[in-house]
């Protein structure tokens, strides 16, 4: 008698969508549009890389490149949904303002990215880091005005924390600061930032924003349970940012693979792949 095997029946985990402020996505990265060397370079990276969602700085200067070219005519909008950022803005009324115009902006393309945004507030030129007093200020404002937004902070879980309690729609805390392509220098933080910012909420999103250099840090970022990443510089600037942002989108799948898959607990001593029945004992010193 012949038993016939059946194949296990696996679901992909990788399918769930990804939601943000009442917006359904399959991919979990979110990638920019600045700092590239041609139009045309940006929108074959944008396409490499698997996103749905492109951020945009909304001030007209960034909207157009030394050869007058509009940014807006190189993103496919019935492909992408483009989330207007406040980038470049250090106080929390610029970029309320900012927000402002760019809602305007998307409205009048009727575009579905109207009435989001990504909130940046910034401390100073050097770092780059966000002003902490700024950015809840901003936040409290923008909620009020029926904005959801999408918050740039620091890795600072408690700083996290009052901005979801200021309304925002997700937070979004550095890996390290904005273009410097140093990874998650942190992890614990973001961990912490993660646990304090899902405790009875778990599918509030917590993406991971600044500092990626490698894919790598991407993969990393996943692993640790962020729920997305956003990335400009490290694709933008590398060698090849076609073939770049194809690496971040494989690296990006396979740390969220591994934080669903659930990774073994570390241990100080090793733990034998075969059983050790039989084994010849060896105690050093006999």
């Amino acid at each position: 008698m012949t038993t016939e095997i059946k194949p296990l029946k696996h679901t992909n985990p990788l399918a769930a969508p990804l939601t943000l402020a009442g917006r359904v996505f399959t991919s979990r990265l979110l990638v920019g549009t600045g700092k590239y060397t041609s139009m045309e370079q940006m929108r074959a990276a944008l396409d490499a890389s698997g996103c749905e969602v492109v951020t945009v700085a909304v001030r007209r200067e960034r909207l157009f490149n030394e050869q007058g070219q509009s940014l807006l005519e190189f993103i496919d909008t019935d492909r992408y949904t483009i989330l207007p950022n406040t980038a470049g803005c250090f106080t929390a009324a610029d970029a309320v303002r900012v927000a402002r115009l760019g809602r305007d902006l998307l409205e009048q393309m009727n575009h579905p990215g109207a009435g989001w945004v990504k909130l940046e507030v910034l401390g100073d030129t050097k770092t780059l880091l966000p002003d902490p007093v700024g950015t809840l200020e901003a936040t409290r404002e923008l909620v009020k005005d029926g904005f959801d937004v999408l918050c740039y902070s620091s890795d600072d879980p408690i700083s996290a924390l009052r901005i979801k309690e200021a309304g925002a729609a997700a937070v979004m805390p550095a890996g390290s600061p904005i273009g410097s392509g140093q990874g998650v220098l942190n992890r614990n933080n973001i961990v912490l930032c993660l646990e304090l910012l899902k405790q009875g909420d778990p599918n509030y999103p917590v993406i991971v924003d600044a500092g990626v250099g490698a894919a790598s840090d991407v993969a990393v970022a996943m692993e640790l349970g962020a729920d997305a990443v956003l990335l400009n510089t490290a694709i933008a600037h590398a060698k090849d940012p076609v073939l770049m942002a194809r690496a971040m989108r494989l690296a990006l799948e396979s740390g969220r693979a591994g934080y669903l898959a659930g990774r073994i607990d570390k241990k100080l001593y090793a733990t034998a792949s075969s059983p050790m029945e039989g084994a010849i004992s060896y105690i050093p010193g006999e």
